[in-house]
């Protein structure tokens, strides 16, 4: 056997086409009827051609699942034992006939899935196909009925270990993930011979892959998977978890964790933001570059702490959801940029922006941020803080992306913004392996709304981009009517604007 524990041994392990999930080591026998057959049937051990027929199987059953929605559910659901309560869960939302009795059984085959025999595991699987698909079945039901339960079965044993791991602790979910990992090892076996960090595999050698162990040196952890085989449940899991560990969301959070992503517009002074507000949008957010350019100073400069407060002041007199565009917090000072926080909290925000770039182009040291951002959570834990890697912008690698991330998701971030990102591959290998929300600045070019949220994405910012298209319309018409030319002068009329700054109670 080979043993890997060092993180970029495992990662390679992982991606290496060669070695493939421990494959069953019993005859499935008759179909529908054992754990062995389960185990030839699942996606998990599965590979090529039926891997992916199998694992489009389990993806379009967790398309339709709403992962908010699971959460909310399995919080409300009876006092049961956790594994019980995430499996009766999923059976519901998945329309399984008796999902108490699906949650039963299920339990029972859990306890040998990745490894042994028992009768009793072989009649739970017998139960189960028996109710998933009718007589006579063919099959392709057969295979759809496998994957549903093995769906059913994995969430079930992992999720019960993040709970457990994660009880009793306000500890951020993403550091719980790397420092106690559900999955603690995982078993590959050579389809063929390769090479892995310099050492000779040979076909049917078996390989374990130490997690636990590669995780603590690394900041992006391994829990779910590595491409081509990343969790499809992830995200899921993780509602479910957060459900039955009854962490609270606030009314702003919960915009983050819909079926389709939070469209949030970025407004420059109170009329703009009353008017998107009038419009729909669930939340406004605002842009540091037109507050800043509002008075005249520089964007990214440290240099309008006082007018992004004034502003938050006058929108805390609004009835709609906001969020504040801090620039780095005004400060290298994790605790000064903590007390900003709280003013802003005070003043009616409901979260933050933060960004790790510098005025002179570079990125602040990922410790720094990290700090500011736990110092946040700390001094204002309801504060939704975004926090933002300017790594895209400022050229750097992919690679320093997913761990700067993960460092601020382990510090408690309750989002994250990459701007400058609009590949869809870069921003599905962000997805997979994230904790928190991910947040995308829109790109007219880039990935559609409908597309972004097929990728995962549940944040989509507007930025600045209004505030320039306003300055350009403004200046548009008042040359177009200098120089005598046809424009379009449409606007809002003056009682509308006027009746802008009272609807929502501002003076």
């Amino acid at each position: 056997m080979h043993e890997f524990d060092r993180y970029g041994d495992v990662r390679a392990a992982l991606a290496d086409p060669a070695l493939v999930p421990e494959p069953p080591t019993a005859d499935g026998g008759q179909a529908g009827t054992s754990v062995a057959w389960l185990r030839a049937t699942v996606a998990r051990f599965s590979s090529g051609e039926s891997h992916r027929r199998r694992r489009a199987l389990v993806e379009a059953e967790l398309a339709g699942l709403e992962p908010v929605t699971l959460r909310r559910a399995v919080a409300a659901g009876p006092e049961e034992e956790v594994r019980v309560r995430v499996v009766r869960t999923l059976a519901e939302a998945l329309g399984m006939p008796e999902p108490g009795a699906v949650a039963e059984a299920v339990t029972v085959v859990a306890g040998v899935y990745f490894g042994g025999a028992d009768a009793a595991a072989d009649e739970a699987v017998a139960r189960l196909v028996a109710q998933l698909v009718p007589e006579r079945a063919d099959e392709a039901s057969l295979e759809a009925a496998a994957n549903r339960i093995g769906l059913l079965v994995q969430a079930c044993a992992a999720t019960a270990a993040l709970v457990e791991a994660a009880a009793d602790s306000d500890v951020p979910l993403a550091r719980v993930l790397r420092e106690v990992p559900p999955v603690r090892t995982m078993r590959r076996v050579a389809a063929r011979a390769t090479q892995v960090a310099g050492r000779e595999i040979a076909e049917g050698d078996v390989v374990l892959l130490d997690l636990a162990t590669a995780n603590r040196v690394h900041p992006v952890p391994l829990t779910f998977g590595a491409p081509p085989r990343v969790c499809p449940g992830r995200v899921h899991a993780l509602a479910l978890a957060d459900g039955l560990l009854q962490r609270p969301l606030t009314a702003f959070a919960r915009l983050h964790h819909q079926a389709t992503p939070l469209v949030l517009p970025n407004a420059w002074d109170y009329a703009s933001a009353a008017a998107l507000a009038a419009q729909g949008f669930q939340a406004i957010g605002t842009t540091s570059l037109g507050v800043a350019a509002a008075v005249g100073l520089p964007d990214g400069a440290a240099a309008t702490v006082e007018e992004t407060l004034a502003l938050a002041r006058r929108l805390g007199r609004g009835s709609f959801l906001f969020t504040v565009d801090a620039e780095g917090g005004f400060s290298d000072d994790p605790e000064e940029v903590a007390e900003l926080a709280r003013r802003l909290y005070d003043a009616g925000a409901a979260g933050i922006n933060l960004e790790d770039s510098r005025p002179d182009s570079t990125l602040a040291p990922v410790a720094l941020h990290a700090a500011k951002i736990a110092a946040v959570k700390a001094a204002v834990p309801a504060l939704f803080v975004n926090a933002r890697t300017d790594t895209y912008w400022l050229g750097h690698q992919e690679e320093e992306t997913a761990a700067r991330l993960a460092i601020y998701e382990q510090a408690g971030a309750d989002g994250v913004f990459v701007p400058g990102l609009s590949d869809p591959d870069g921003i599905a290998a962000l997805t997979s392996t994230l904790v928190v929300p991910l947040n995308i600045l829109y790109t007219p070019t880039g990935p559609t709304l409908a597309d972004l949220a097929a990728l995962g994405v549940r944040r989509v910012s507007l930025g600045s981009l209004l505030y320039r298209r306003a300055l350009a319309a403004a200046v548009a018409a008042a040359t177009a009517v200098r120089d005598d030319r046809p424009t379009d002068l449409t606007s809002l009329c003056y009682t509308e604007v006027q009746a802008l700054g009272t609807s929502d109670g501002a003076p």
